[in-house]
């Protein structure tokens, strides 16, 4: 134990009454909020406008969080939540799985380019930095939280996980920061993103790419994180549910990136025509009251003035 570097921080960092401000959600709104400023950029950089951006902010956080408690609950606990079916509702009480989320948000991505006539292959490579950060994110959230805790270990950076071992009832143990290892896989993969976006032709780039690249390398580092995790259920198979749960996504990259590389289809492929098709809402207050918009406004002369200098000219 003395190795060990002790972790017994309180997840809570204020009483507000009967409310808590803790740690994880914090870290989970900076997530939206970030996730949401890449999202935005990715939108309107390819000329779709900002209202149809922001649009999806409620059906993305709607997505993840559904997504992520359902898949916690019938991937991870099924009897005990199918048994007492109201008790699904309680997110407060922790359990969001990331594969869930996955799902979530895979199926709120399909109906809303469904809604707005929008590419879908383009729309999930436009989600994949955003996805990164809360792949990220959470798991830093579940380290101040002293949950999904890594197996036991004597490695000269274990942790001691002082609240998970008093709620588990366990003796004090040594264990693997297996949620530090998923937080900076995460990092890696936003950076592996970033770089193929800009050194691929960002607009130019290869139309799939980013989704392709994001199913592969998170599921592949998901898959070996898994390893260092302590088992959350299947205690007595092989591989974890983690494990399961990361092949066929991971095989599903694959096969996207084969087809991406087989293609080489451009993202700004007829874009004129593609947008010209999307639906794209009425601008926001933001746009309205954007330099860009205000200067588009004053650039352009109205009807009755260019009917005055008609005039004159005569």
């Amino acid at each position: 134990m003395d190795n060990c570097f002790v972790w017994d921080i309180d997840p809570v960092i204020m009483h507000l009454g009967p409310l808590q401000l803790r740690y994880y959600g914090l870290i989970f709104a900076s997530m939206l909020y970030i996730g949401f400023i890449i999202w935005r950029k990715q939108m309107t950089r390819a000329g779709y406008s900002l209202a149809l951006a922001e649009r999806f902010l409620i059906w993305g956080v709607l997505a993840v969080l559904i997504g992520a408690r359902l898949g916690h609950c019938l991937f991870y606990e099924p009897e005990r939540y199918l048994s007492d079916p109201i008790t699904i509702l309680y997110f407060w009480k922790g359990g969001l799985a990331s594969h869930g989320a996955t799902i979530g948000l895979v199926v709120a991505m399909f109906l809303f380019c469904k809604k707005y006539n929008l590419r879908y292959l383009e729309v999930l490579d436009r989600m994949a930095m955003p996805s990164a950060v809360g792949a990220a994110a959470v798991r830093f959230g579940n380290f101040f939280n002293s949950e999904i805790v890594g197996r036991p270990t004597d490695v000269p950076w274990a942790v001691d996980f002082v609240r998970y071992d008093a709620m588990m009832g366990e003796p004090a143990t040594c264990r693997h920061p297996s949620q530090l290892y998923e937080f900076f896989m995460g990092l890696f993969v936003l950076l592996a993103l970033y770089l193929a976006d800009r050194f691929g032709g960002k607009e130019k780039r290869p139309l799939g790419l980013l989704a392709g690249m994001f199913l592969v390398l998170y599921f592949a580092g998901r898959f070996i994180v898994e390893f260092f995790k302590e088992f959350q259920t299947l205690e007595e198979s092989t591989l974890t549910m983690g494990q399961y749960l990361s092949i066929i996504p991971f095989a599903a990259g694959v096969l996207l990136l084969g087809w991406v590389f087989a293609k080489r289809v451009p993202t700004d492929e007829g874009k004129e025509a593609r947008l010209a098709n999307a639906f794209n809402p009425p601008p926001s207050d933001a746009e309205k009251a954007s330099p860009a918009s205000k200067s588009k406004s004053k650039g352009a002369p109205s009807k009755k003035s260019g009917a005055k200098n008609k005039k004159r000219k005569k």
